[in-house]
């Protein structure tokens, strides 16, 4: 009797993709979770049988046990899912800058992004420090401050760290020029006019003890000024007895510590600014202490401290923490500089 022939899986497909249903349990999540997901944020299986069944590779699980892990960390699903797709992204373009190709030596691996990102880049590259500003600007520009540093100034950042990571020193000087005037157009944006102080408590911002890389708060402190919002930045490498005496001499409604290794994330002076009161006495205040940065990790428990995920999302939290209830009030008004103290 002739054998019956068996129905053959795609070329394409790996015979360890998976249904959705077989995935949802694996991950111990439902599989309305991974259809909400795939919809709204387009993590999805790469491949899909006749009839539009779902088919998840081992590439594909991995990022949702990225998601996944994310997600139970904290963080916002949509940021979850912007970092699941720069992963992939990144991890396209590593694969492919390991082989020959037309960019060269010389290109970073930047992946699937836009155009002005690419433009950034090669001028980056070549050192040419007049096109880097002219597009820096161009980019804040129409885009806006927060979609030009998502969507062009940080991925080009990220494309010049893994290059310097794999070819070396030739790129130190690549990495310092683009930085360099990142933070000087950051600089060049004029903030709103914002209440004299103290009738709106101010944002402190400062990077831990130790800590060298400030772009992303000089970044986000030049969003807090856009919408008006005082802000008090102390830059990089802030030493734990400045950080503490800035907090009570100027009673600021949120302090925002970033951090971009774990060996700078130091969660006892985090603890402790958190701790710091100020204020007239019987008025005392405390502020909010906001972690930012990938160096420390799932974040703390602590009273009065929270995680920011993101430019876009930490906005949002510190602005509406700005809008929180008013500093210490006397019977003569409202405390003024002077009357902060330990």
């Amino acid at each position: 009797m002739p054998s019956v022939p068996q129905p053959q899986p795609p070329q394409d497909l790996p015979d360890a993709a998976l249904s959705t249903g077989a995935v949802a349990r694996r991950l111990g999540v439902s599989p309305t979770t991974l259809r909400s997901w795939e919809r709204r944020y387009a993590i999805g299986p790469a491949h899909r049988e006749d009839g539009r069944h779902r088919r998840w590779t081992p590439q594909d699980i991995a990022r949702l046990e990225l998601m996944c892990r994310l997600t139970a960390q904290g963080v916002p699903p949509a940021e979850a899912a912007r970092a699941v797709r720069d992963e992939a992204t990144a991890t396209r373009a590593d694969a492919r800058a390991a082989r020959p190709g037309p960019g060269g030596p010389a290109s970073l691996p930047l992946g699937e992004v836009r155009p002005q990102c690419r433009g950034l880049a090669r001028a980056a590259v070549r050192l040419d420090a007049p096109a880097v500003e002219d597009l820096l600007d161009a980019a804040l520009a129409e885009d806006g401050l927060v979609t030009a540093w998502e969507e062009i100034i940080a991925p080009t950042l990220h494309a010049v760290g893994r290059k310097w990571a794999t070819a070396g020193e030739p790129y130190v000087e690549v990495e310092h020029l683009l930085s360099w005037h990142v933070s000087s157009a950051l600089r060049r944006l004029r903030p709103a006019r914002v209440p004299p102080y103290p009738a709106v408590p101010p944002v402190l911002l400062a990077c831990a003890p130790g800590e060298q890389h400030s772009l992303p708060i000089e970044a986000l402190a030049a969003a807090l000024g856009e919408r008006g919002l005082p802000v008090r930045m102390f830059g990089a490498d802030l030493p734990a007895d400045a950080l503490r005496a800035a907090v009570r001499r100027t009673g600021p409604r949120a302090v925002v510590l970033w951090s971009q290794s774990r060996s700078t994330a130091d969660f006892a002076l985090a603890r402790s600014a958190a701790g710091i009161e100020w204020g007239l006495r019987g008025a005392r205040g405390h502020s909010t202490v906001l972690l930012a940065g990938p160096g420390w990790g799932a974040g703390t428990s602590a009273p009065r401290i929270e995680r920011l995920f993101g430019l876009r999302s930490g906005l949002e939290v510190i602005a509406a923490s700005a809008a929180g209830p008013p500093p210490p009030v006397t019977g003569a008004g409202r405390a003024g500089p002077a009357a902060y103290g330990s």
